[in-house]
């Protein structure tokens, strides 16, 4: 009895760590000039779809810019309009195809680790007010059909929905090593490619939407042979 206890003690332990994260954040916003200073640029130059601009942004950091595209790149799965690819994009900008490509891989794998344990500890009633019910459903039923390959797939294509897989492989429990690992050779290809073709931005354009339509086009040969197989 008391070993039960202290598991479900213990299982809420992220909650409690996230609402004191969150609360301290709205309480700095509102009580501290300065914080919502930052806050409310933070919001400007990344919302603003620039690439230059937010390079600029980034650059003035010094050191600390690989940290804030870090947390960027988790803050964009509650700010939808904040395209993953690009901040993809100005990491190699800012850093180089060698340092920018590590950043994203540190990026998208704390992204994905705070998405996860979002949608383990907060479960299905929180992430349905994120993402809505359809899509919820939708990449439910993706993940048990194709589990580890569905999130190889989703990280592969920009266009599809990545945060929501995060959220949704958090509430069906999917093994953290095997979404991580899943979620790391997806991206590894995209961030290849990125590296290459960042300096383009007509190139990347070009290649992501070519990129994306192919991954699909396999991916549909592979569900289309599965269902023929069972």
């Amino acid at each position: 009895m008391n070993e039960n206890n202290s598991e479900i003690s213990k299982s809420k332990w992220p909650l409690y760590i996230s609402i004191f994260i969150i609360a301290g954040i709205f309480a700095s916003y509102y009580l501290i000039p300065n914080v919502q200073q930052f806050l409310d640029n933070a919001w400007d130059v990344l919302s603003s779809d620039d690439e230059q601009k937010i390079k600029n942004w980034v650059d003035g950091f010094g050191w600390f810019g690989p940290v804030v595209l870090v947390l960027a790149m988790i803050a964009q799965m509650f700010l939808l309009i904040i395209p993953t690819v690009l901040l993809m994009v100005v990491s190699i900008l800012a850093y180089g195809p060698i340092w920018g490509s590590l950043i994203i891989i540190a990026a998208v794998y704390a992204a994905s680790s705070v998405g996860y344990m979002i949608g383990q500890y907060f479960g299905q009633t929180f992430v349905l007010k994120l993402i809505g019910k359809k899509t919820e459903n939708r990449i439910e039923r993706f993940i048990k059909n194709y589990g580890f390959w569905a999130v190889v797939v989703t990280r592969l294509n920009p266009f599809l929905s990545n945060d929501a897989i995060s959220f949704v492989g958090g509430i069906l429990k999917m093994g953290y090593w095997r979404f991580i690992g899943a979620t790391l050779i997806g991206i590894l290809p995209l961030t290849i490619f990125i590296a290459f073709a960042g300096e383009s931005t007509e190139n990347l354009k070009t290649g992501l939407l070519y990129g994306s339509l192919v991954s699909l086009l396999i991916f549909g040969i592979y569900v289309y042979w599965d269902k023929k197989k069972k």
